[in-house]
């Protein structure tokens, strides 16, 4: 006979096992669940930011300290280049995108699978891949750039080093990891190094002279300054040189102005008003500020598509290249990069780095092998984990809502103005055959943007539902 204790015992855990087995079979979906990307709409309601969406496993990015690349297929074989498109051609012909409308799409170790339309197209914001491309490409991903202040002979000077997130108080806990330096920062530790000397009368003016040519592209519509719609490029700024919700009709000068405030209320007499100079390089340096990394530069001004920051990058990438810091030398060094990594760069016009210019042009190849050649560089691979999310970060956080087969299945770059749209990424087809696309309309309906958007999301979803094998 067994002991009522024993009998007791075995109840308690027969009625406990139950639970346990349902709680591990919750666990066990939610892991996979999780792991395919199925949670993302539960997670955050708006931009997730990259950290807090997890890629369909499909869609992920193989990565390596330092190093990220194409997820492997999760089937064998090669994308069939007919299948995939006989996929896309209906959406390509959709007569919301207009007359000019051209695809381009290669495997991931750079096959051409797909193409159609001829030349090269106005490219919008997809211009800032070929920017990041070559900044990362040409500069050292962990470079971080310096503003600091210097002790001239007539007192000290504010120099802009073209950080372009440089802000005038100290970033809120919680923001973006890119806000790093910051004037309010800068002044502190300046007035304690001029509090030491005992030197709290002084001058103070403001080099931006890194930068070179003009501060606003001759190629953009006069509007985009005038109307606030833009800043001036400029070596120096805070908060890209916005001032009370206003865009500073000269950054660095209003930058100085607001450092100097910062310095008195710190005790620090400042004479005179602050003046443009060229500081000597051997003048000592009193304070610095060091900006975040050009890897977290470059992603978010691809996440969220930052205008501003994407010139103050394409002056970095004419440095690095020995070309004069302005638009055009940006463009050429730009060129350059693309053709030192044997990327088609036929009919390529650039005018800039963000692509605000409408006189822009860029072929669809251009810019799928752009991102191909990238997930196999040790330097700028990281490009493709910045890609937007479809449906949950960055400039995709509103788009592909209707189409469930591809939300969160598709990382890409949008371009939009008016009458001109792309989108340049990768997919997965329906079996996790990789994808990397370009798709690009530039005569499409100016009277339906939101439409055009959603025919070039439907270029994608028809990518990522294909059976291509």
């Amino acid at each position: 006979m067994t002991p009522q204790r024993e009998v007791r015992v075995a109840g308690v855990l027969g009625t406990l096992a139950v639970p346990v087995v349902i709680v591990g079979l919750v666990i066990a979906l939610a892991v996979t669940l999780w792991g395919r990307g199925d949670l993302n709409r539960l997670i955050c309601d708006g931009d997730c930011g990259p950290s807090n969406v997890i890629a369909p496993r499909e869609l992920a990015i193989d990565s390596s300290p330092g190093s990220y690349a194409l997820a492997k297929p999760t089937s064998t074989g090669p994308v069939d280049p007919a299948r995939l498109s006989a996929a896309v051609r209906p959406e390509l012909d959709s007569p919301v995108l207009g007359s000019h409308v051209g695809f381009a799409a290669v495997a991931a170790d750079g096959t051409e699978l797909a193409s159609s339309g001829t030349g090269a197209y106005a490219p919008a914001s997809t211009t800032k891949v070929l920017t990041s491309f070559a900044a990362l490409t040409m500069i050292d991903p962990q470079t971080r750039f310096t503003t600091e202040v210097v002790r001239s002979e007539d007192g000290i000077v504010l120099v802009g080093g073209g950080d372009p997130y440089l802000t005038a108080a100290p970033a809120a806990k919680g923001e973006d990891r890119v806000f790093q330096a910051d004037l309010t920062t800068l002044a502190r530790r300046t007035a304690k190094a001029l509090k030491r000397a005992g030197d709290t009368d002084i001058t103070l003016d403001y080099d931006a002279k890194l930068f070179t040519g003009p501060s606003a592209s001759p190629a953009w519509e006069a509007s985009y300054v005038g109307q606030n719609i833009t800043s001036r490029v400029s070596a120096l700024w805070a908060d890209q040189g916005v001032v009370d919700g206003i865009r500073s009709r000269n950054p660095a000068e209003s930058a100085a102005q607001k450092f100097e405030t910062l310095l008195t209320a710190r005790g620090i007499d400042v004479a005179g008003r602050p003046r443009s100079v060229a500081a000597d390089p051997d003048d000592r340096t009193l304070a610095r500020v060091r900006s975040a990394t050009l890897a977290q530069i470059v992603e978010r001004l691809i996440r969220v598509s930052d205008n501003e920051a994407a010139e103050v990058v394409l002056r970095h990438v004419a440095l690095a290249d020995d070309e004069p810091a302005s638009f055009e030398g940006g463009a050429t060094a730009v060129r350059s990069a693309l053709e030192a990594a044997d990327i088609d760069t036929a009919g390529l016009l650039l005018h800039d780095g963000s692509g605000l210019s409408r006189r822009n042009r860029i072929a669809p190849v251009t810019l799928a092998r752009t991102l191909q050649v990238a997930s196999g560089s040790a330097r700028a691979s990281g490009l493709l984990a910045d890609l937007p999310v479809s449906g949950f970060t960055g400039t995709l956080v509103d788009r592909f809502g209707q189409l469930t087969s591809a939300l969160g299945k598709v990382r890409a770059k949008t371009g939009t103005l008016s009458g001109i749209h792309s989108l340049a990424g990768y997919a997965t087809d329906a079996r996790g055959r990789p994808v990397v696309f370009a798709v690009m309309a530039d005569r499409s309906d100016k009277g339906q943007p939101f439409a055009a958007q959603a025919a070039l999301d439907d270029v994608a979803a028809a990518i990522a539902a294909c059976r291509c094998g």
